[in-house]
């Protein structure tokens, strides 16, 4: 594909669809860690990129679609870590596997991020995806934990290196809170799981100061950029003027 922000060679749905990056923030080393790579549709009838990944889901075509926005995120993505969301209907099909996908040639480390809030079918099968998958270098990333029903063995079982805090439980987070202790007693949990805790939906500098003392690792979230392509600049001030800089 020529344009790494298109879809060329697909259905019409999927040629509506773009990839936006969004930095993830390294809160000790005041650094970007990584982007996430995030679907954006361009169609005024189509106001969210999840109803044409339904779409194509329905229709028995996202595992191509999936692997061509892999492409496209890969080829727009800065040097840096790069996070790619999976779908568990991907699991079904065979084209995660292929040696020839693209999120196996990005020059930084890869994060496949899976929603901790959708259940996994057919486990077992799953596991042996990702453990071939794993074992040629792709990183696995937990998002969402925090967003309705959460099952924290399902974060035991995949032994991930990351785990993302969803936003319900940053949205107006405040010290001292009960919260932000729930917040910290999660990021301890995954501390000693050895994985990294990335907090999302950082907007306010009262959310992120509460954020930073729990000890979550990384954040991500419109206070530093909102999702663009290409890849937007980080606003860094917040962070910079934070007392104990």
């Amino acid at each position: 594909m020529s344009d790494p922000a298109t879809v060329d060679e697909a259905p019409p749905a999927a040629r509506e669809l773009y990839v936006a990056f969004q930095p993830i923030v390294n809160f000790e080393r005041k650094t970007i860690f990584g982007y996430e790579a995030l679907l954006r549709c361009r169609s005024e009838t189509k106001t969210h990129a999840v109803q044409v990944i339904q779409e194509a889901i329905a229709a028995g075509s996202w595992g191509q679609m999936g692997r061509d926005l892999r492409e496209m995120a890969v080829r727009g993505s800065p040097r840096a870590a790069l996070f790619l969301n999976l779908h568990p209907s991907e699991f079904n099909e065979g084209w995660l596997v292929r040696p020839d996908d693209a999120m196996f040639y990005h020059d930084e480390p890869v994060y496949l991020e899976i929603t901790e809030s959708v259940p996994l079918s057919h486990f077992k099968h799953c596991h042996g995806v990702l453990r071939e998958i794993r074992g040629r270098g792709i990183s696995l990333a937990i998002d969402d934990l925090g967003a309705g029903y959460s099952n924290l063995k399902y974060i035991a079982d995949l032994n991930p290196e990351v785990v993302k805090v969803d936003r319900q439980l940053i949205a107006n987070l405040r010290s001292e809170s009960r919260t932000q202790k729930l917040v910290a007693a999660l990021v301890k949990l995954c501390d000693s799981m050895n994985a990294k805790v990335v907090a999302e939906g950082i907007e306010t500098p009262e959310e992120l100061s509460a954020v930073i003392d729990t000890g979550a690792h990384y954040g991500q979230g419109y206070l530093f950029a909102r999702p663009a392509s290409p890849a937007p600049e980080v606003d860094w001030r917040t962070l910079r003027q934070r007392r104990g800089r």
